[in-house]
């Protein structure tokens, strides 16, 4: 078969971007997040300068970034760290987001958007990226604090929401008995694969696991571990759940077995390759005309993003039990939008409840706040805790 040489210029095009950014990220003091973006931009159609002629296939890339970063996000979890958590994820992930929507539905009111519009905008800015917060959590070596388990937590709650909504949002104004009778379908499905998953994984994968360690053979471990992780994933992508879901569980499995330590030892340079891949997919996708042409929409929606869901994760979390100080950090962590938001906002265009304007504010509005909240986690945390020392009696 003759190589494609048109993809392996994208391929150099992409890598190279990646690059470009993450140096200049670096220089200048910022997450490597930002640079990905940043340089995804740089190459995407609506800039000058080199373009790619297409990005579909490095939107599938950028899944495999996805799979790999949750995989690598399991391996270091442990069923305890989420059982620690699971009140405030279980009752305060879908709470934050029922809010979310009823803040939507207020703003909507208040400056003319239709009903199913407030609706549809309130479920996308509900869905915080996980992908981009395991980034940060894991630069930043937080992801095990007590903060980093509840947002995790909330993230994952979050994502198995998504299942639900995308399954109402083109019935909205019409629900009906039958379509709650297909959610409670799609649920129990998964529940009928995903307990045998589990129990296989707690019975059979760690045998497999020390079998393929005695080999002393890194490079079919390697294969061994990739094989799991990519098959979980692809077993809950078939009933109707994320594929980050199902890398996260297979890595808590691979976890459990004792091997995590290890895997993750030898997964992490790929890991990073694909997950730099899913940053720059994210940049190409963005409009810088939508700025201007969609400003007032575009403004509110980061609003409602960084400032209402602050405010709402906040009260969630502190509702639950937790400091001030965990609630403060956990309302800055998800004060962004991503790849579920970007699900959500296709199936409600092509239901014709929403027109290209809200589709790509989402887009923007997902790099913006994703870039603020890069700043908010880098800077605010410290200030805060500063803050709360300063005002702290001295004996």
């Amino acid at each position: 078969m003759q190589p494609d040489p048109v993809f392996f210029q994208d391929l150099a095009i992409v890598f190279l971007a990646a690059v470009a950014g993450g140096v200049l990220a670096r220089l200048a003091g910022q997450p490597l997040i930002l640079g990905y973006v940043l340089g995804g931009i740089a190459i995407g159609p609506f800039t000058p300068g080199p373009i790619i002629s297409g990005s579909h296939t490095f939107d599938l890339f950028a899944e495999i970034g996805v799979i790999l970063l949750m995989f690598s996000i399991g391996l270091e979890f442990s069923v305890k760290d989420l059982m620690g958590v699971k009140w405030v994820a279980l009752a305060g992930g879908p709470l934050g987001i029922l809010m979310a929507i009823g803040l939507a539905v207020v703003t909507g009111s208040l400056i003319g958007w239709s009903m199913t519009q407030s609706i549809v905008i309130g479920a996308v800015i509900s869905i915080a990226s996980t992908m981009v917060l395991a980034r940060m959590l894991v630069d930043r070596g937080e992801l095990r604090t007590k903060h980093g388990r509840v947002m995790i937590g909330i993230a994952l709650v979050e994502d198995v929401a998504v299942v639900a909504m995308t399954v109402l949002m083109p019935a909205l104004g019409e629900f009906d008995s039958g379509r709650l009778l297909v959610i409670g379908q799609a649920l129990a499905k998964a529940l009928l694969i995903l307990v045998p998953v589990g129990y296989l994984g707690t019975k059979v994968i760690p045998p497999i696991m020390t079998h393929v360690a005695r080999t002393q053979n890194q490079e079919l471990f390697l294969l061994v571990t990739l094989a799991i992780s990519l098959g979980t994933a692809a077993v809950t992508q078939m009933i109707g759940l994320s594929l980050a879901l199902g890398a996260f569980l297979a890595g808590l499995i691979i976890s459990a077995s004792g091997y995590g330590h290890e895997t993750l030892a030898r997964l992490l340079s790929l890991r990073d390759a694909f997950v730099a891949l899913f940053f720059v997919t994210i940049g190409i996708l963005i409009d810088p005309r939508v700025i201007i042409n969609n400003l007032s929409l575009l403004v509110t929606m980061v609003g409602l993003i960084v400032g209402g869901m602050f405010v709402i994760w906040t009260a969630v979390v502190r509702l639950f039990g937790y400091s001030w100080t965990t609630a403060f950090l956990a309302g800055i962590g998800l004060t962004q939008i991503g790849e579920f938001s970007f699900v959500l906002v296709q199936v409600a265009k092509a239901a014709g409840h929403i027109g290209e304007e809200v589709y790509n504010a989402t887009l923007a509005a997902s790099v913006i706040t994703i870039l603020m909240n890069a700043a908010l986690v880098r800077y605010v945390p410290g200030w805060f805790v500063q803050r709360r020392l300063d005002h702290t009696p001295h004996e």
